[in-house]
């Protein structure tokens, strides 16, 4: 599971709308990635050992503009797997979406499959990743931690169920723009 989220623990701002759909001041979630080489390599790294990825409908309609026709591994071109009650009528022609409306198991063995023995990774949004998470499938934590404090927003760690999650520090990378945490889920 990889994301970016703030010293307060969320993964989006207060206020979202269409036209911010990360609330206002939200992006500085995403400025890691853009703002200096040291976050850019932590990006292209991540995306060199990416096989395909997982996102919820929503974390889909809302960065649909800005991915494109080639998801969010942009020029790799890895395949997203989509988490929806009901395909869109309409994506991208030539993009890398599939619509998965069966559920979390049929996901994931999908974009292990797509992968072919390279990493998977469940992007977001909040639901989709707290449900693999209580679903125990997760097996690392990749926490893009920016120092901002947003107060309020989609709290990234609620909705988790009563057990206690164990993990294990595999990495941390200090960059200008946000600390890279990478933990084991002790299983």
């Amino acid at each position: 599971m990889d994301i970016s989220m703030s010293l307060d623990g969320f993964m989006t701002a207060a206020g979202r709308t269409p036209e911010e759909p990360m609330g206002p001041g939200g992006l500085r979630l995403m400025d890691w990635a853009f703002a200096d080489a040291e976050g850019a390599k932590v990006l292209r790294d991540a995306v060199a050992g990416l096989g395909a990825s997982i996102a919820g409908r929503e974390t889909y309609e809302t960065s649909l503009p800005w991915w494109g026709a080639d998801g969010p591994s942009g020029d790799a071109r890895r395949p997203l797997f989509v988490l929806t009650h009901e395909a869109p009528k309409s994506s991208p022609e030539n993009g890398v979406y599939t619509f998965v409306t069966d559920g979390l198991g049929s996901a994931l063995d999908q974009a292990v499959a797509a992968a072919d023995g390279r990493d998977v990774c469940i992007m977001g949004g909040a639901r989709t990743s707290q449900q693999y998470l209580a679903a125990g499938l997760v097996d690392e934590l990749s926490i893009h931690l920016v120092p901002v404090l947003f107060h309020d927003g989609t709290r990234m760690f609620d909705h988790l169920g009563v057990d206690q999650t164990q993990l294990e520090v595999l990495g941390v990378i200090s960059t200008p723009q946000a600390t890279h945490l990478r933990y084991a889920v002790r299983k």
